[in-house]
């Protein structure tokens, strides 16, 4: 049986070249009195080495636990000035961006990049795919049948369009499951535009289907894809290489093309964004983080296509991104200590970074809990101080305006605001 649910979890299925502007669409220009919110989560999959990639040089441990993985500390010059050597930039005295993202320094020096230190779940399992669904499910210890994204958005209003929720990949993944519309977005070159009669099929499909609400859906998904479809090809070449430092003051301005697959994917969001086809939520990938062995390089190649794809996806939505906010996530961090094979094992505490010009960037956020043997959780991990659903609940609250934080994360209280959003 062809479901409504078969079309929101396949990806790139809804083509048939460009057309005239969708009902919803115009609904929506109407209705709207005010500018659309939209929150971007970012999984980075595979528990991130929060210690690695915002490095505690003030952290005096820091590097006794780490004598071959620690991170080089900032150097200042005779003058006092902070000179980039390749190893971590200062934010605050303190805490220091790993090199490697680069691109992000102007995002902290603009005030739209802030970090939340010593996050994760009060989960303890370091199971991946446990800690991963309850981390998407927003219900740390066991797992629930929805997302945490999807239930954080508000009911639909008569101008909400098709696409609100966009899943930047294959698949819905659980953090957007749920009871509201969501679409999977692949390479949009996957489906062939030029085979109408698969196209003419699936609308005719959607066009006669007896359930209202399916062919509403149908049509305002396909519909939105001309949209996306009209902006031209989603693919780009991958520019010349450029001469000078791949990271460093003088590097290049940073691209998609640097990013890889991720970078594509957030290039397809933007262009859905640009376009105004309503999205409020988004959901965005990056694979590859569980460095057991000979971490430092992976992590160095992972964090320069990281840091290019958010920077150049920043770039690119210039003043559009004063009602934008990404937030990042791992589903857990890594041990404080190295291992035998120059990586880390699985561990508990990592980090979280907050981006937008609404954010209240420029500071590292939340309790640093130190990194003495006895200030360790169960002796080997950083501790959490602040739970990830603290963060993603402000968020929620704050940018996308669901009041009902019980129903986005239930049995979760959170307490007094950190602080991450102006206003």
């Amino acid at each position: 049986m062809f479901t409504r649910r078969v079309f929101l979890r396949g990806s790139a299925i809804v083509m048939a070249g460009s057309g005239a502007v969708p009902g919803w669409l115009a609904r929506a220009a109407a209705s709207e009195g005010k500018k659309r919110k939209t929150l971007v989560a970012i999984f980075m999959r595979g528990a991130a080495d929060g210690l690695n990639i915002v490095v505690p040089f003030g952290d005096k441990s820091y590097r006794d636990r780490r004598p071959n993985l620690a991170i080089q500390p900032p150097r200042k010059d005779v003058n006092g000035n902070v000179q980039f050597n390749g190893g971590s930039i200062d934010l605050d005295g303190y805490f220091a961006l790993n090199g490697a993202l680069q691109p992000l320094k102007s995002l902290w020096d603009q005030k739209q990049l802030a970090i939340v230190e010593a996050t994760g779940s009060p989960d303890p399992s370091r199971s991946h795919f446990d800690a991963q669904d309850a981390m998407e499910s927003g219900t740390p210890g066991k797992t629930g049948g929805s997302g945490w994204l999807n239930r954080a958005l508000p009911p639909p209003s008569e101008g909400s369009s098709g696409m609100r929720a966009v899943a930047v990949g294959n698949q819905i993944p659980r953090t957007l499951r749920g009871e509201n519309e969501v679409v999977a977005i692949a390479n949009l070159q996957q489906f062939n535009v030029g085979n109408q009669d698969a196209a003419s099929i699936l609308q005719s499909m959607y066009a006669t289907a007896p359930d209202a609400s399916l062919g509403r859906a149908g049509k305002d998904a396909f519909d939105a894809m001309k949209i996306v479809q009209s902006l031209g090809p989603m693919n780009q070449p991958a520019p010349a290489p450029q001469p000078g430092p791949v990271v460093g003051p003088n590097a290049p301005p940073p691209s998609y093309q640097q990013a890889g697959e991720f970078g594509r994917n957030l290039q397809q969001l933007a262009r859905l964004m640009k376009a105004e086809a309503g999205v409020e939520a988004a959901f965005a990938n990056v694979d590859g983080w569980d460095h057991h062995q000979s971490e430092n390089q992976q992590l160095s190649n992972l964090l320069r296509q990281f840091s290019s794809g958010v920077a150049a996806f920043c770039n690119d939505m210039g003043d559009r991104m004063e009602d934008i906010v990404l937030v990042t996530m791992s589903e857990f961090g890594r041990t404080v200590e190295e291992n035998g094979t120059g990586g880390t094992d699985h561990g508990h505490g990592s980090m979280m970074m907050v981006i937008g010009g609404a954010v209240q960037g420029g500071k590292v956020f939340g309790k640093w809990p130190g990194l003495e043997k006895e200030q360790l959780f169960e002796g080997r991990d950083l501790a959490v101080t602040t739970d990830y659903r603290a963060v993603l609940s402000e968020l929620v609250r704050q940018h996308l305006g669901q009041k009902d934080i019980s129903k986005v994360f239930p049995g979760f209280q959170p307490s007094d605001p950190l602080g991450l959003l102006r206003g």
